[in-house]
């Protein structure tokens, strides 16, 4: 894996994409994966997990405003919001923005992965475990959704892909426990993997989200550390018109609570449920 100062991501099967490393950061099996941390010039501080590239310093902040900010943004009034795995505390963060939100859940079955990204990717959590709306709970989350008698008005799983520990949270059993945890305009979203490279899986978890929620879409956003196109997120509800979110709306929303952003915008929030045809065909 990480041989003559070069670092080659195993995710696929006979294509990938390499990065040099500058300096290696700290690598560990932790009680559930292989987890490394390098440097990269190009990229910043880089973590992986069992050989799959999970968040970059410097295309992170893409990738975990559109996971949150869609979700949030669509259901306009959230107060209470669970996040599934995200260790790295992206999405905490811009979860934590929201004046609004009252209770934030977070369920992580890696406790080192919060420990090792405080330290070597502090940016992003940028001191959101501090808050003091967060209640850090350290599980699978399977196991969490199961048992919990809490509602929801968002539920977020910024899980990995389907391997290892984050096989069991792309489940219909899972997403059938995370719609009995939702409120009844909850909204819940997930990143679903590069489907160019990924078809199949797209098709299956697109399948079990329609078994176990009323409404359900897809959308969109490019993200240069995920190789193989655009990334693929999914919105879940029995809430009837999730991707009818209008720009003015969104404006509106994002005026009230003072929101900036790097990559979001009301204009792609609208747009970013259009879809490519071949992912249409698919679907």
């Amino acid at each position: 894996m990480a041989a003559n100062n070069i670092w080659h991501e195993k995710l696929y099967s006979g294509l990938g994409q390499y990065f040099s490393i500058d300096h290696i950061l700290c690598h560990i099996q932790t009680k559930h994966q292989d987890l490394i941390i390098f440097k990269n010039h190009a990229l910043g501080h880089i973590m992986a997990l069992d050989g799959i590239v999970q968040t970059t310093e410097s295309d992170e902040f893409i990738y975990h405003e559109m996971l949150t900010h869609i979700p949030l943004l669509t259901h306009g009034a959230p107060k209470s919001v669970l996040i599934i795995g995200g260790g790295d505390g992206g999405v905490l963060r811009e979860v934590s923005r929201y004046k609004m939100i009252e209770r934030i859940t977070m369920v992580e079955i890696d406790e080192q992965i919060i420990r090792l990204c405080k330290k070597y990717l502090p940016n992003h959590s940028a001191g959101a475990y501090k808050d003091a709306r967060l209640t850090l709970i350290l599980d699978d989350a399977a196991n969490f959704v199961k048992k919990t008698n809490q509602k929801f008005d968002v539920i977020i799983s910024d899980s990995t892909d389907p391997t290892g520990p984050g096989k069991n949270l792309f489940s219909i059993e899972f997403y059938k426990e995370c719609k009995k945890c939702l409120n009844d305009d909850g909204i819940f979203a997930s990143q679903n993997g590069v489907s160019f490279l990924q078809n199949k899986e797209t098709i299956q978890i697109y399948q079990k989200l329609k078994d176990s929620f009323n409404n359900v879409h897809f959308y969109q956003a490019a993200i240069p550390t995920y190789y193989g196109g655009i990334m693929i997120f999914a919105l879940a509800s029995n809430y009837p018109y999730l991707n009818q979110t209008d720009i003015l709306t969104a404006k509106d929303r994002c005026a009230k609570e003072k929101l900036k952003f790097r990559y979001y915008n009301p204009a792609i929030h609208a747009n970013s449920f259009a879809l490519p045809q071949y992912l249409l065909n698919m679907l």
